[in-house]
Protein backbone atom coordinates (compact mmCIF):
# COMPACT_ATOMS: atom_id res chain seq x y z
CA UNK A 1 0.00 0.00 0.00
CA UNK A 2 2.67 2.52 0.89
CA UNK A 3 4.69 1.70 -1.85
CA UNK A 4 2.15 2.32 -4.51
CA UNK A 5 2.10 6.22 -2.95
CA UNK A 6 3.34 8.76 -5.25
CA UNK A 7 6.33 11.04 -3.70
CA UNK A 8 7.16 14.22 -5.09
CA UNK A 9 10.39 14.62 -7.45
CA UNK A 10 13.55 15.16 -5.51
CA UNK A 11 15.78 18.02 -6.66
CA UNK A 12 14.83 20.14 -9.58
CA UNK A 13 13.09 23.37 -10.62
CA UNK A 14 8.81 22.88 -10.82
CA UNK A 15 7.93 25.03 -14.19
CA UNK A 16 4.12 24.37 -12.67
CA UNK A 17 3.09 27.84 -12.28
CA UNK A 18 4.95 29.15 -15.12
CA UNK A 19 2.59 27.26 -17.38
CA UNK A 20 -0.51 28.17 -15.03
CA UNK A 21 0.44 31.87 -15.61
CA UNK A 22 0.54 31.67 -19.20
CA UNK A 23 -2.79 30.02 -19.47
CA UNK A 24 -4.24 32.47 -16.80
CA UNK A 25 -2.66 35.16 -19.38
CA UNK A 26 -4.56 33.72 -22.72
CA UNK A 27 -7.47 33.75 -20.98
CA UNK A 28 -7.21 37.64 -20.45
CA UNK A 29 -5.77 38.11 -16.70
CA UNK A 30 -3.75 41.41 -17.10
CA UNK A 31 -0.08 40.38 -15.31
CA UNK A 32 0.86 42.46 -12.59
CA UNK A 33 3.47 45.15 -13.94
CA UNK A 34 6.76 45.87 -11.91
CA UNK A 35 7.10 48.49 -9.59
CA UNK A 36 9.89 50.49 -9.86
CA UNK A 37 11.83 52.41 -7.29
CA UNK A 38 12.96 55.47 -8.54
CA UNK A 39 16.87 55.42 -6.53
CA UNK A 40 20.10 54.41 -6.59
CA UNK A 41 21.46 53.12 -3.56
CA UNK A 42 25.20 51.01 -3.27
CA UNK A 43 27.60 49.65 -0.82
CA UNK A 44 31.03 47.73 -1.18
CA UNK A 45 33.17 45.88 1.69
CA UNK A 46 36.69 47.66 1.61
CA UNK A 47 39.92 46.58 3.38
CA UNK A 48 39.20 48.67 6.51
CA UNK A 49 35.26 48.63 6.81
CA UNK A 50 31.90 49.67 4.26
CA UNK A 51 31.28 52.43 2.25
CA UNK A 52 27.52 53.53 1.04
CA UNK A 53 26.37 55.49 -1.24
CA UNK A 54 22.79 56.64 -2.74
CA UNK A 55 21.60 59.97 -5.15
CA UNK A 56 19.37 62.41 -3.90
CA UNK A 57 16.77 62.82 -5.85
CA UNK A 58 12.87 61.40 -4.35
CA UNK A 59 10.22 61.35 -7.43
CA UNK A 60 5.89 61.19 -7.15
CA UNK A 61 5.55 59.29 -10.80
CA UNK A 62 6.93 61.54 -13.39
CA UNK A 63 7.65 64.53 -10.78
CA UNK A 64 10.77 65.14 -8.55
CA UNK A 65 9.12 66.12 -5.54
CA UNK A 66 12.64 66.66 -3.87
CA UNK A 67 16.09 67.30 -5.29
CA UNK A 68 18.26 66.87 -2.18
CA UNK A 69 16.62 63.79 0.27
CA UNK A 70 18.44 62.10 2.66
CA UNK A 71 18.28 58.17 1.42
CA UNK A 72 21.27 56.67 4.00
CA UNK A 73 19.54 56.55 7.13
CA UNK A 74 20.75 56.19 10.88
CA UNK A 75 20.42 52.59 12.18
CA UNK A 76 23.14 52.72 14.86
CA UNK A 77 26.39 54.77 15.61
CA UNK A 78 28.23 51.90 13.47
CA UNK A 79 25.30 50.57 11.25
CA UNK A 80 23.99 52.16 8.09
CA UNK A 81 21.14 51.99 5.74
CA UNK A 82 20.43 53.13 2.42
CA UNK A 83 16.79 52.98 1.60
CA UNK A 84 15.14 52.40 -1.57
CA UNK A 85 11.43 52.41 -2.87
CA UNK A 86 8.38 54.45 -0.92
CA UNK A 87 10.35 57.17 0.94
CA UNK A 88 7.57 56.56 3.99
CA UNK A 89 8.21 53.07 4.52
CA UNK A 90 11.55 53.34 4.31
CA UNK A 91 11.70 56.17 7.07
CA UNK A 92 9.75 54.07 9.15
CA UNK A 93 11.49 51.03 9.38
CA UNK A 94 14.66 52.11 9.64
CA UNK A 95 13.69 54.53 12.48
CA UNK A 96 11.44 51.91 14.12
CA UNK A 97 14.88 48.96 13.91
CA UNK A 98 17.12 51.62 14.77
CA UNK A 99 14.78 52.32 17.59
CA UNK A 100 14.98 48.67 18.95
CA UNK A 101 18.98 48.70 18.47
CA UNK A 102 18.98 51.29 20.77
CA UNK A 103 17.05 50.04 23.62
CA UNK A 104 19.42 46.60 22.73
CA UNK A 105 22.06 48.75 23.26
CA UNK A 106 20.92 50.04 26.76
CA UNK A 107 19.79 46.53 28.24
CA UNK A 108 23.40 44.74 26.89
CA UNK A 109 25.81 47.62 27.34
CA UNK A 110 27.04 46.35 23.84
CA UNK A 111 27.31 47.15 20.14
CA UNK A 112 24.86 47.17 18.21
CA UNK A 113 26.19 43.77 15.79
CA UNK A 114 24.82 44.06 11.96
CA UNK A 115 23.58 40.46 11.96
CA UNK A 116 21.05 41.89 14.73
CA UNK A 117 19.45 44.77 12.56
CA UNK A 118 19.10 42.48 9.26
CA UNK A 119 17.17 39.88 11.41
CA UNK A 120 14.94 42.93 12.66
CA UNK A 121 14.35 44.37 8.85
CA UNK A 122 14.17 41.06 7.20
CA UNK A 123 11.64 39.64 10.12
CA UNK A 124 9.80 42.86 9.79
CA UNK A 125 9.51 42.68 5.89
CA UNK A 126 8.78 39.14 5.80
CA UNK A 127 5.86 39.55 8.27
CA UNK A 128 4.49 42.04 5.44
CA UNK A 129 4.16 39.94 2.69
CA UNK A 130 5.97 43.03 0.44
CA UNK A 131 3.32 45.60 0.88
CA UNK A 132 5.41 47.29 3.02
CA UNK A 133 8.00 49.09 0.22
CA UNK A 134 11.76 49.13 1.77
CA UNK A 135 14.62 47.83 -0.61
CA UNK A 136 17.71 48.24 1.53
CA UNK A 137 21.57 47.93 1.45
CA UNK A 138 22.71 47.56 4.76
CA UNK A 139 26.14 48.40 6.02
CA UNK A 140 27.98 48.27 9.33
CA UNK A 141 31.48 47.15 11.66
CA UNK A 142 31.42 45.11 14.32
CA UNK A 143 33.57 43.23 16.37
CA UNK A 144 33.25 40.43 13.97
CA UNK A 145 34.25 42.89 10.71
CA UNK A 146 32.46 44.84 7.95
CA UNK A 147 29.36 43.10 6.87
CA UNK A 148 27.26 44.29 3.62
CA UNK A 149 23.50 43.19 3.42
CA UNK A 150 20.59 43.70 0.77
CA UNK A 151 17.51 43.30 1.99
CA UNK A 152 14.19 42.46 -0.41
CA UNK A 153 10.28 44.11 0.55
CA UNK A 154 9.51 40.61 0.94
CA UNK A 155 11.84 39.88 3.23
CA UNK A 156 14.69 37.74 1.62
CA UNK A 157 18.51 39.25 1.68
CA UNK A 158 21.61 39.09 0.45
CA UNK A 159 25.15 39.42 1.72
CA UNK A 160 27.79 40.39 -0.39
CA UNK A 161 31.42 42.12 -1.03
CA UNK A 162 28.94 44.70 -3.35
CA UNK A 163 25.58 45.66 -3.53
CA UNK A 164 23.37 48.00 -6.02
CA UNK A 165 19.78 48.32 -5.76
CA UNK A 166 17.03 50.41 -7.02
CA UNK A 167 15.97 51.06 -10.44
CA UNK A 168 19.48 52.74 -11.55
CA UNK A 169 20.91 49.56 -9.79
CA UNK A 170 22.02 47.94 -13.53
CA UNK A 171 24.07 51.33 -14.24
CA UNK A 172 25.42 50.78 -11.15
CA UNK A 173 26.27 47.22 -10.76
CA UNK A 174 28.10 47.57 -14.17
CA UNK A 175 30.93 50.25 -12.44
CA UNK A 176 31.22 47.48 -9.84
CA UNK A 177 31.79 44.63 -11.73
CA UNK A 178 33.84 46.12 -14.22
CA UNK A 179 36.76 47.98 -11.25
CA UNK A 180 36.17 45.92 -7.94
CA UNK A 181 38.89 44.49 -6.42
CA UNK A 182 39.21 43.10 -3.04
CA UNK A 183 41.30 45.15 -0.94
CA UNK A 184 40.65 48.22 -2.09
CA UNK A 185 41.81 51.34 -0.09
CA UNK A 186 39.28 54.12 1.54
CA UNK A 187 40.08 56.92 -1.00
CA UNK A 188 39.08 53.77 -3.59
CA UNK A 189 36.44 52.53 -2.22
CA UNK A 190 34.51 55.82 -2.11
CA UNK A 191 35.67 56.82 -5.45
CA UNK A 192 34.37 53.40 -7.02
CA UNK A 193 31.01 54.14 -4.65
CA UNK A 194 30.54 57.73 -6.07
CA UNK A 195 31.33 56.57 -9.79
CA UNK A 196 28.18 54.04 -9.47
CA UNK A 197 26.38 56.20 -7.95
CA UNK A 198 26.71 59.26 -11.24
CA UNK A 199 26.31 56.28 -13.59
CA UNK A 200 22.75 55.39 -12.14
CA UNK A 201 22.13 59.30 -12.08
CA UNK A 202 23.12 59.94 -15.66
CA UNK A 203 21.80 56.92 -16.96
CA UNK A 204 18.38 56.78 -15.10
CA UNK A 205 15.38 58.39 -14.94
CA UNK A 206 14.26 58.01 -11.02
CA UNK A 207 17.80 58.87 -9.71
CA UNK A 208 19.29 62.27 -9.83
CA UNK A 209 21.07 65.84 -8.38
CA UNK A 210 23.69 64.93 -6.02
CA UNK A 211 25.84 61.49 -4.54
CA UNK A 212 25.89 60.65 -0.90
CA UNK A 213 28.75 58.63 0.84
CA UNK A 214 28.80 57.05 4.58
CA UNK A 215 31.90 55.32 5.40
CA UNK A 216 31.97 53.30 8.49
CA UNK A 217 35.01 51.85 9.81
CA UNK A 218 36.22 49.97 13.14
CA UNK A 219 37.09 54.18 14.01
CA UNK A 220 33.95 55.67 13.26
CA UNK A 221 31.81 56.70 10.49
CA UNK A 222 31.76 59.63 8.15
CA UNK A 223 28.86 60.88 6.67
CA UNK A 224 29.84 62.92 3.47
CA UNK A 225 26.94 64.83 2.88
CA UNK A 226 26.66 66.15 -1.01
CA UNK A 227 30.20 64.57 -1.63
CA UNK A 228 29.77 65.08 -5.27
CA UNK A 229 27.17 67.54 -7.15
CA UNK A 230 27.37 66.66 -10.54
CA UNK A 231 24.30 68.68 -11.81
CA UNK A 232 24.58 72.15 -10.32
CA UNK A 233 22.11 74.66 -11.32
CA UNK A 234 23.07 76.31 -14.60
CA UNK A 235 21.12 79.15 -14.08
CA UNK A 236 19.95 81.81 -11.19
CA UNK A 237 17.89 84.50 -12.29
CA UNK A 238 19.67 87.41 -10.42
CA UNK A 239 16.65 89.50 -9.60
CA UNK A 240 14.98 86.07 -8.12
CA UNK A 241 11.30 85.64 -8.57
CA UNK A 242 8.52 88.60 -8.70
CA UNK A 243 4.62 88.34 -9.22
CA UNK A 244 2.93 91.55 -9.91
CA UNK A 245 0.11 92.87 -7.83
CA UNK A 246 -3.00 91.42 -8.66
CA UNK A 247 -2.49 87.89 -9.75
CA UNK A 248 -4.10 86.16 -6.63
CA UNK A 249 -7.31 87.79 -6.20
CA UNK A 250 -8.14 88.33 -2.82
CA UNK A 251 -12.08 87.62 -2.28
CA UNK A 252 -12.11 88.81 1.45
CA UNK A 253 -10.18 90.03 4.59
CA UNK A 254 -11.37 89.62 7.85
CA UNK A 255 -8.85 91.15 10.76
CA UNK A 256 -9.32 89.48 14.17
CA UNK A 257 -7.90 90.78 17.45
CA UNK A 258 -6.50 87.67 19.68
CA UNK A 259 -6.23 89.35 22.45
CA UNK A 260 -4.46 92.47 24.65
CA UNK A 261 -0.86 92.03 25.96
CA UNK A 262 -0.38 93.53 29.93
CA UNK A 263 2.47 96.15 29.93
CA UNK A 264 3.25 98.37 32.44
CA UNK A 265 1.34 101.10 32.70
CA UNK A 266 -2.33 98.89 31.77
CA UNK A 267 -3.44 96.90 29.12
CA UNK A 268 -2.38 97.93 25.34
CA UNK A 269 -2.39 95.90 22.15
CA UNK A 270 0.96 95.61 20.86
CA UNK A 271 1.91 96.01 17.32
CA UNK A 272 1.52 92.57 15.32
CA UNK A 273 -1.26 91.28 18.06
CA UNK A 274 -3.49 91.14 15.19
CA UNK A 275 -4.20 88.23 12.82
CA UNK A 276 -5.49 89.17 9.19
CA UNK A 277 -7.36 85.99 7.31
CA UNK A 278 -7.18 86.53 4.07
CA UNK A 279 -9.71 84.11 1.29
Amino acid sequence: MAGSMELPAKGGFSFDLCRRNAMLEKSGLKMPGFLKTGTTIVGLVFKDGVVLGADTRATEGPIVADKNCEKIHFMAPNIYCCGAGTAADTEAVTDMVSSQLQLHRYATSRESRVVTALTLLKTHLFNYQGHVSAALVLGGVDVTGPHLHTVYPHGSTDTLPFATMGSGSLAAMSVFESKYKEGLTREEGIQLVADAIRAGIFNDLGSGSNVDVCVITQGGTEYLRNHEEPNPRTYVSSKGFSFATGHTEVLSTRITQIGPVVAEGGPVVAEGDVMEEGL
